[in-house]
């Protein structure tokens, strides 16, 4: 198995982690499983709030060269 294998499976794996105890023991516990799902994906934007700022930003800055250059 590949590293990048291993690192993403690591990945999804913390993200699953965290959708299940979100689930039953943290704040939004009265969400549904499918919301604690999505944000177990981007687990490290919802437990750094700074780093999910960041990424917005190079979200909006990747749309807005796609409008330009297209």
């Amino acid at each position: 198995m590949k590293l990048k294998h291993k690192l993403l499976l690591g990945y999804f794996a913390i993200g699953l982690l965290f959708a299940v105890y979100s689930t039953f023991f943290g704040d939004t516990s009265n969400r549904g499983f499918a919301f604690n799902l999505g944000q177990g994906v981007v687990w490290p934007a919802v437990m750094f709030p700074g780093l999910g700022k960041v990424i917005g930003a190079l979200v909006l800055v990747a749309f807005i060269a796609l409008v330009v250059y297209s």
